[in-house]
Formats: structure tokens, sequence, C-alpha cells
């Protein structure tokens, strides 16, 4: 049987070490064995579970829900993979949509074609998916919830296409600084994290259209532990979604 370490498994499927390694901390991926020499050694059953937790995650399924589906007792890898297919193939028309969407608006911006202002948005955002997220918070945060919504909505709309572009690639490189401080080990209460922490409020505020003080911002990391959320944030670095919702609230407090 074939094998392979932690180090050749995590460059074989496109992942990091520190994600292997935490998958078998959780139990969602062990190894095949553990070698005299303490390595890890994974084989084929590993490798398809691997496939499986990535197409998962690709999904938007939840790392937390992603183990008991793989160890339900009626799952079936084949028929699962069936299923994924036609899903894929569902997303791949709608991407599809969105890169004609793009390039039409890349004429658009260098004044090669008309383009009306609604197609700029057109197969972008699932309404269902938007209407789903915007009542989850009126339910969990209240009515006035609405009024925030609207004025965040107004204040991204008022942004041109590069400008969209450039706040987008600002809150990147934000959480990607952020996620660093993760995987050195700082603490999330560490005050060495408010310059990066009030860029995000700062960068909250402008998608908001209004002031986000400290008890919005901590309200800000409820928000957070949507599983939406939580998804985007782990698909970053595994546990930066608690990471990150712990650093918000602990400079939330610092400021009284």
């Amino acid at each position: 049987m074939k094998t392979y370490t932690v180090k050749q498994l995590a460059r074989l499927a496109g992942v990091s070490v520190r994600t292997l390694h935490h998958y078998d901390d959780v139990g969602l991926l062990k190894p095949a064995f553990t070698g005299d020499n303490r390595y890890r050694y994974y084989g084929e059953e590993e490798l398809l579970r691997l496939q499986q937790i990535l197409i998962h995650r690709e999904l938007d399924i939840p790392l937390a829900d992603i183990g008991a589906i793989l160890d339900a007792p009626g799952f079936d890898r084949l028929t699962t993979l069936r299923e994924q297919r036609q899903r894929l193939e569902r997303q791949a028309r709608r991407f599809a949509g969105m890169v004609r969407t793009i390039d039409r608006t890349i004429a658009r911006i260098q004044g090669e074609t008309d383009m009306t202002d609604a197609d700029l948005y057109s197969g972008i955002v699932s309404p269902e998916k938007q209407a789903e997220y915007e009542a989850w918070l009126v339910q969990h945060f209240g009515s006035e919830t609405k009024d925030h919504l609207a004025l965040g909505r107004k204040a991204m709309d008022e942004l041109a296409p590069a400008e969209m572009a450039g706040v987008m690639a600002e809150l990147r490189q934000i959480e990607n600084a952020l996620a660093e401080g993760f995987r050195r080990g700082m603490p999330p209460q560490a005050a060495a994290l408010d310059p990066m922490i009030e860029r995000h409020r700062d960068w909250v505020a402008r998608s908001w259209g209004r002031e986000c003080p400290p008890e919005a911002y901590s309200g800000l990391a409820d928000v957070y532990e949507h599983p939406d959320f939580r998804l985007r944030y782990e698909a970053i670095e595994p546990g930066f979604a608690d990471y990150l919702v712990s650093a918000m609230r602990a400079w939330a407090r610092r400021q009284h």
C-alpha cells in the first residue's frame, strides 16, 4: 500500500501541514498508522476521505458538520461524489454567468460597450441567500438591523466597481494579517493586535456607512458566529474564526 507522510500529503493536496494536524486533533482525519519514528502515514482510504473533506468545505459545509456526514452509517462515497458533481455543475453554470458579467464590466469601464447598472450584479449574488442571511440577522439582533442593513447597502452601492475591488482587497490584507498573528501563536487578547483590529474596525465602519463604536464592534463579533462567516474564516486558517471573534471582543473590552 502506498503511503504518504504529513508533509507529502500536504504538498499533494495543496493544504498546510498545520491543517492536517488540526484534522487529526479533532478526529476528522486520522492517519492510517503512526510509524516507529512517530511520523503519521496516510493511505488510500485517508486520501479519499481528505478529498471529501475538502470538497465539503468548498461546498460551504461547516467543518464541524463534515465529520458527522462522513461517519454517518448511510454514507456512500460513490453516491456522494455523483451528487457533488451535479451540484458543482449547477455552480459552474452560475460562475460562467459571473464571468460573463465581469467581462462586460471590464468592457464598460474601458468604454467598449454599454451596460446597465443593474447588469453589474447579474448572476453574482443569490437573492435567496441574501434574503436568508438578512432574515437571520433580523431574527438574532432585532428589527433595527433592517435600517443598518439598508445603510450598509447604500454605502457599498455608491462605490464604483474599481473602488469596490480596492475595498475588498484591503479587507483580505487585514484578515491575512490577523490570521498571521494566529499562526504565530499570538493570544487574541494581545494588545499587539490592536493596530490590525482597529484597521478592521475602520473598514467595517466604512462598509456600514456609519460609526462603529466598541459596543457595535463587539456585537459584530456575535454576527461572526453565523455559520457562513465561520466557514469563511475557517477557510483562511482552521481555528481562525474563534480567534478573530475573541480578538474583536477583547479589543472592545479594553476600550472601557
